[in-house]
């Protein structure tokens, strides 16, 4: 089944859904309603909330119940990017400009921590402190991804380890605890949700694995925001790690990114990209995102039967392969 099918079954839930997050930033302050509706307005794959609703599948479903975590981790992923833009100067995500383009730094921030602090209050209307635990250690977890990412900003030496540890972090976290708060909440068999839990970890390693191969490969239509941002940013990911372990062109790479980086993200990354679409590590980072897809299928096997597990496995599936 494709993804779009998928979401077409799921359209009723996922409106109301929809409704929630917008209710959820809604304040009697007009700016602040309008700087954190602002990203909202702009889409996005809702991939979490899916999660969660799906997992839900695997115990008692209950909208109400399910809603109360779907919401506050959408509004922390959509927290993140906020806040995101803001350290990477970016001008634009999803198409449109980021909060912090369209009025500035300060506004961004606080809007990033109001939308923060709005998740967080509605998730403590469920009553379980498991929730609660596994949702604050994920959030610290984040962010120390994300003050790691600052600390490695055009480090050319920096690890394959380190990049992974800082994607699990930063992203497969909050896919994973998605997939295994949705089957908590529900009253799901705790062995279900741990296998919930490792599904959702390796569709979130091999989705930042493509979102990193997107940037690089993708166009500017495709992915909401010129190609090459990352490197203009400092973000030094897989692929072009994998593409400086190559002998023939380490030496030409690390010209373009010392460029890039004196000229403070303002530089031409088509020399770099170039050199990095030309490399191995392209299809290196393919192959690993693949094996995270495989574990992740694996992981769903020994799971009840049930329509949730097959939409699981056609998301893993385009996970693998999206473009956008």
């Amino acid at each position: 089944m494709k993804l779009l099918d998928i979401y077409a079954k799921m359209k009723s839930d996922l409106d109301v859904l929809e409704g929630q997050l917008a209710l959820s930033v809604t304040s009697d302050h007009a700016l602040l309603t309008e700087a954190s509706t602002h990203l909202l307005k702009a889409g996005g794959k809702r991939i979490r909330p899916v999660f969660v609703l799906l997992a839900g599948k695997f115990g008692q479903y209950r909208l109400d119940v399910l809603q109360r975590i779907a919401v506050p981790l959408e509004l922390i992923h959509m927290a993140s990017l906020v806040h995101d833009d803001v350290i990477d100067n970016a001008e634009t995500r999803r198409g449109q400009l980021t909060v912090k383009s369209k009025w500035d730094n300060r506004i961004a921030m606080y809007t990033g921590d109001y939308i923060y602090g709005k998740a967080l209050s509605i998730v403590t209307e469920l009553n379980d402190p498991l929730i609660h635990q596994i949702l604050s250690k994920a959030m610290v977890q984040m962010c120390i991804g994300e003050m790691e990412q600052i600390r490695d900003f055009f480090n050319t030496e920096q690890s394959v380890r380190s990049y992974l540890l800082r994607i699990r972090r930063k992203t497969a976290l909050l896919i994973a605890v998605s997939c295994q708060l949705g089957a908590i909440a529900a009253g799901a068999d705790r062995h279900i949700a741990n296998r919930l839990y490792r599904f959702g970890y390796n569709v979130g390693m091999a989705f930042q694995i493509r979102d990193d191969l997107l940037d690089l490969l993708g166009t500017e239509k495709q992915i909401g925001k010129p190609p090459g941002s990352d490197i203009r940013q400092g973000n030094i990911t897989l692929p072009v790690l994998l593409a400086l372990q190559e002998d023939g062109g380490r030496e030409k790479l690390l010209i373009e990114i010392n460029k890039i980086r004196e000229s403070d993200g303002a530089g031409d990354t088509k020399r770099a990209l170039n050199i990095i679409r030309k490399s191995a590590g392209i299809h290196t980072a393919e192959a690993m995102a693949a094996r995270y897809i495989d574990k992740a299928i694996d992981a769903l096997r020994g799971l009840p039967d049930i329509p949730a597990r097959k939409n699981l496995t056609d998301i893993a599936h385009f996970v693998a392969k999206r473009n956008y």
